[in-house]
């Protein structure tokens, strides 16, 4: 029989139960090489509260533990390998946790997070996202977890606690944004674009990256998009379609200070697509304006009472300094609880 008259449909599905079959056979491998860790883990744990190290510190307990697994199964267990697979199972007790879409470098990722409900956040946003190893290692080290509680002011222990438990929950435009915006990923300390035009040029350069530090949902539609109002022809710098919110996302680049008249023309923008570019089940477009720099007091005029949502945000070239977040987080949580104990 010729090949043409083989029935596309069939030839489409065995490939597809290949496939699935291949990626459940991958998934079983992984999960099975995630216990084995584990176990192996619990052991050395358990060794050290037996002290059955004989006479040896640990450190040469685990030189030794190491060279000699070395020789008779080959590589993947340096010290500092061993000392991870213990750091797993403290960090993991409950084995039934563990979930064979994480690898055994994210797991290592992972555990380089100390704070327990900081680390559950970005498990939660690995799965979810599906980042790769190297995506959660630019999450973490550009403090996403922090960026995130800080962005629209509300924190409390209680929310803390929630992006610990749920993780990043998006279920209104406020969830998407951040404060500041990262873009480290270009490289641009030294050589800053002096035009909106060449920071938006860079960004396409690097879609996949922004995407990435835009989050979850984001659909990149374009750049330059037109809007006509009264004959008279304006663009948006860039364009997103956000899948989870089921809402545009007009972008607006500044290389200066937040100026409150661009609220007014972020609104105009909003206002277009709401009337000319939405589809009937389409939510209300949100705007971001995003600039390298911006006065609290004159956002809050600019941006307060306007019906559509638009929100001013900084970016920076940089990563931001973890500690000092973190130090502000402290402060605002404790804040916080002194609150709750005087009432």
């Amino acid at each position: 029989m010729e090949l043409t008259k083989i029935n596309s449909d069939i030839v489409n599905q065995i490939k597809t139960i290949i496939e699935q079959a291949r990626r459940n056979v991958a998934a079983a491998v992984n999960y099975e090489l995630l216990r084995s860790y584990w176990q192996i883990g619990k052991l050395i744990a358990d060794s050290a509260q037996t002290n059955i190290f004989n006479g040896m510190s640990e450190r040469n307990f685990m030189l030794a533990l190491s060279r000699v697994l070395t020789n008779e199964l080959g590589k993947g267990f340096s010290r500092p390998n061993l000392i991870n697979m213990k750091n797993f199972y403290k960090s993991y007790p409950d084995g039934q946790t563990l979930s064979d879409r994480l690898s055994w470098s994210h797991y290592c990722e992972l555990l380089g997070v100390s704070d327990t409900d900081e680390r559950s956040f970005y498990e939660k946003e690995c799965l979810a996202a599906r980042w790769s190893v190297r995506e959660l290692r630019r999450q973490v080290d550009s403090a996403l977890f922090q960026r995130l509680l800080l962005s629209d002011g509300t924190l409390s222990k209680q929310k803390v606690l929630e992006f610990a438990r749920k993780g990043q929950v998006i279920e209104k435009p406020e969830d998407i944004i951040k404060d500041p915006y990262v873009l480290e990923f270009l490289g641009l300390p030294d050589g800053k674009p002096n035009k909106e035009s060449e920071l938006e040029k860079r960004l396409v350069e690097r879609i996949e990256d922004f995407l990435l530090e835009l989050g979850r949902g984001f659909m990149f539609v374009g750049t330059q998009q037109r809007v006509t109002i009264g004959n008279t022809h304006y663009y948006v710098d860039m364009v997103f379609y956000n899948k989870i919110l089921k809402a545009y996302v007009l972008i607006d680049l500044k290389i200066g200070k937040f100026r409150l008249e661009n609220a007014g023309q972020m609104n105009g923008y909003i206002n277009y697509y709401k009337t000319e570019v939405n589809e009937p089940d389409d939510n209300p477009p949100i705007g971001i304006i995003l600039c390298a720099d911006k006065d609290e007091v004159v956002a809050e005029y600019a941006l307060g009472g306007l019906e559509n949502q638009i929100f001013a945000s900084k970016y920076t070239y940089y990563i931001p300094g973890k500690d000092q977040l973190v130090r502000q987080i402290e402060a605002v949580l404790e804040q916080d609880r002194r609150e709750a104990e005087e009432n």
